[in-house]
């Protein structure tokens, strides 16, 4: 686990820095030297390489990099969102993981809220509040979706 931390550690630093107004100057800037330079090397192959190779290397690596920063802060969002739900009274417990259903789940419980938020809508146009719609849509969910106390 060390090697771990140690790589998320190094992950973060670097994803301070890159994130910086400066280096994406200091881009700038080698790009600016790179070009400069094509009439002193005569605008060799070696010169070209010089700057694709450069660029793809940093390419791939901040690929990685990215991705472990996205991942870690899609994390910690998914678990403030789940302690906002679970300490909500009211709040349905059973959407707590949602991020980890299939496809076809995560679509019946969207469809099931289109059908809440549509009687919402036709609550308001009849002037009546929109709050307190009734948790049956919910109840009708097949029932490895529904709420643990509905059966």
């Amino acid at each position: 686990m060390a090697g771990g931390q140690l790589y998320s550690d190094a992950a973060k630093a670097v994803a301070r820095f890159t994130g910086h107004p400066i280096v994406f100057l200091m881009a700038i800037g080698s790009i600016v030297v790179w070009l400069i330079s094509g009439p002193i090397f005569g605008f060799s192959d070696t010169w070209q390489l010089v700057i694709n190779t450069g660029t793809t290397i940093i390419t791939f690596l901040m690929v990685f990099l990215i991705q472990n920063t996205q991942n870690r802060d899609t994390m910690a969002i998914q678990l403030k969102l789940d302690e906002l739900i679970r300490a909500t009274e009211g709040a349905h417990i059973s959407l707590l993981d949602l991020e980890e259903l299939s496809e076809e789940k995560l679509a019946q419980f969207r469809d099931q809220y289109e059908a809440m938020a549509a009687k919402a809508r036709e609550m308001l146009a009849q002037g009546k509040p929109d709050t307190g719609i009734p948790d049956a849509l919910l109840d009708a969910m097949p029932g490895d979706l529904r709420r643990p106390n509905a059966d």
